[in-house]
């Protein structure tokens, strides 16, 4: 079976990564068609493949400006020759999905999310746009959203990261699709003895407006409460003015820094809604308890008072609440074990189990 696997852009092992990671692993013949390509920002699993890029790579400073070429992106995946191939896997956050398929081809679509830009997140994004971005926004989204929803009718099967995206696709495309969890690497963490862990509270990932990292911010500085912040990012720089003395940002650090807060944090602070939110599952996988906004992904990965605790209100004074909850309930207290048994539900093995599951269907 010659298969071709399509993903938006690669230029960094993110979670969309992992997952196209996990799917060459399964198709270890499979040709990866993609817009823009930096060798250097991927693992040696990607990089063994024959990758073949859209004339999107080509054009004027590509790897910098790449978001800036959107409204092309349509055109350019539509250009991409496909012929021949029996199974086609795209991998959708940004445009991938909208190759045209042979006429004999399966289309299997795996979305980590409908393009938040174009769609639910649409007025956020225009209004923190600059001033060309903001004008330019209505006329491109207009036509993006018109392109997205045609563009869903060449796709055979749709399988969502989250019960949440799944959701999101039946709004914005009119599709069912199947929910098969995105693979995390649970094996690479562990719990440590509670005489290491600390007495800090830990927010983690990519420092941007949507992942609302100023409500943690502000309520551990109101609190006086110990929070470690890992990650860089856009919000980074206004965060740390905002920031009181009891907030330490240490930006982007090594895998094995990063592993070391992971199990010894007291808990992880989780404010935003994210599609699914591979970090909450690293974190448990690590025997520490979230703390996480009831909303998106988090709902599929958090059991509220067993492996964590969500929280309704998504503001500065609801995470106060709940981090006050959360204290008095004893759920620093956790057994790791237990912690750690759940994050296994979310391994590459169950991620592959479900994939096979839609694929043998087709």
């Amino acid at each position: 079976m010659k298969v071709a696997i399509v993903h938006y852009w690669l230029f960094h092992m993110r979670g969309g990564e992992k997952v196209l990671r996990a799917l060459c692993e399964m198709y270890p013949q499979a040709d990866i068609f993609t817009h823009v390509y930096d060798p250097d920002g991927v693992d040696d699993v990607i990089r063994a493949r024959k990758v073949t890029t859209s004339f999107i790579s080509r054009l004027p400073a590509a790897r910098r400006l790449y978001k800036h070429y959107l409204p092309l992106m349509p055109y350019a995946l539509e250009q991409l020759d496909l012929t021949g191939y029996d199974l086609i896997l795209s991998s959708e956050a940004g445009p991938a999905k909208g190759i045209i398929p042979g006429p004999d081809a399966r289309h299997v679509c795996y979305c980590h999310s409908p393009m938040r830009y174009i769609w639910d997140q649409y007025h956020p994004y225009r209004d923190n746009a600059g001033l060309l971005a903001r004008a330019a926004m209505p006329l491109i989204a207009h036509k993006l959203r018109i392109w997205d929803v045609t563009s869903a009718a060449r796709v055979d099967r749709f399988v969502a990261n989250s019960n949440h995206v799944a959701n999101r696709i039946t709004r914005f495309w009119r599709r069912e699709a199947d929910v098969v969890f995105p693979p995390v690497a649970v094996q690479d963490f562990a719990p440590v003895p509670r005489e290491e862990q600390g007495d800090y509270y830990l927010l983690a990932g990519e420092l941007v407006r949507y992942k609302r990292p100023d409500i943690a911010v502000e309520a551990f500085s109101r609190m006086k409460r110990r929070l470690v912040v890992i990650g860089g990012g856009e919000e980074r720089g206004s965060l740390e003015k905002s920031a009181g003395d009891s907030v330490q940002f240490l930006g982007k650090v090594p895998f094995a820094e990063l592993k070391h807060h992971f199990a010894r944090c007291r808990g992880l602070v989780f404010p935003g809604e994210e599609d699914f939110g591979i970090i909450p599952v690293e974190v448990m996988a690590s025997g520490r308890p979230v703390i996480a906004y009831a909303k998106g992904g988090a709902l599929d990965t958090i059991r509220d008072r067993e492996t964590g605790l969500l929280f309704e209100e998504q503001s500065v004074e609801g995470l106060i609440a709940a981090v006050e909850a959360f204290e008095r309930e004893g759920l620093d207290r956790l057994d790791p074990a237990a912690l750690t048994a759940h994050a296994a539900r979310y391994d590459e093995d169950a991620f592959r189990r479900g994939m096979r599951a839609v694929i043998d269907t087709l």
